[in-house]
């Protein structure tokens, strides 16, 4: 799969610009005229003079690797990104060519970032540092903008933290209306007029009221049998959920 991703015609790029900046001629096969470290020392050389203070002959294999290892720690310091960067490995023992690939292509990206007249990679975008006064840095982190977070003019005026307790008030039972912040009206929340009137919180045990046995209406947790009818359908005679149910005819 590594080797699928190998693009040919970066190799030719490539080797057209490493031939130009370095004046040698790498070979038929790219990554065998570069296995040996010596061109690649050279190309960094002539993009940061003094980067490879010496370049081994390639004689015996160490050789090769301290000039590609050498090769590696001064792309690095160029601006090289460690993760774009392969292993001397990868190229030495050929275990993978397409990583290899894409650190020169990082390398040209760089030194055309770096005003090189390179004809491939990318221009690297320069990095713009904003300098403040210590004394705003201080001020700003004190004061936020009474807008923030809001949507069509929409603020958070009154609202309170998350997790408060919030208490429910209704001037129909002529209790005084808390001074905090903590409570709101049975009217918030409401929608066309729909109130919360009446409303038992959630789980509340609420008794069956049937105004046609006599029974006395007591209090506001007390419904009547019609609520949750549909369309003249109504809940008479039903008994409550769980209990059992005996059939029987008049016939018999």
């Amino acid at each position: 799969q590594l080797a699928q991703k190998y693009d040919p015609q970066r190799e030719r790029e490539l080797r057209a610009w490493i031939e130009g900046t370095t004046g040698r001629r790498i070979g038929d096969s790219f990554m065998d005229g570069l296995k040996d470290g010596v061109i690649l020392c050279e190309l960094i050389n002539k993009l940061q003079p003094g980067s490879v203070q010496k370049v081994n002959e390639p004689v015996q294999n160490w050789h090769k690797l301290e000039n590609i290892g050498n090769f590696l720690r001064a792309i690095t310091r160029y601006g090289v990104k460690p993760h774009d960067i392969f292993e001397a490995n990868d190229l030495f023992e050929n275990t993978n060519h397409t990583q290899v690939q894409s650190t020169l292509i990082a390398l040209a990206s760089q030194a055309k970032t770096k005003g090189n007249n390179v004809g491939l990679g990318v221009k690297y975008a320069e990095k713009q540092q904003r300098r403040f006064h210590p004394e705003k840095l201080r001020e700003g982190r004190n004061i936020i903008g009474l807008q923030m977070g809001t949507n069509k003019f929409a603020s958070q005026q009154g609202m309170t933290a998350y997790g408060t307790r919030r208490h429910l008030y209704d001037p129909k039972l002529g209790t005084d209306q808390p001074l905090d912040q903590a409570t709101i009206s049975l009217q918030m929340g409401t929608n066309k007029g729909a109130s919360q009137a009446g409303m038992t919180a959630p789980g509340t045990k609420r008794q069956i009221f049937e105004p046609a046995l006599g029974m006395e209406h007591c209090d506001t947790m007390t419904i009547g049998l019609q609520m949750g009818s549909n369309k003249g359908a109504s809940q008479q005679g039903m008994t409550v959920y769980g209990l059992p149910r005996q059939v029987y005819d008049p016939k018999y």
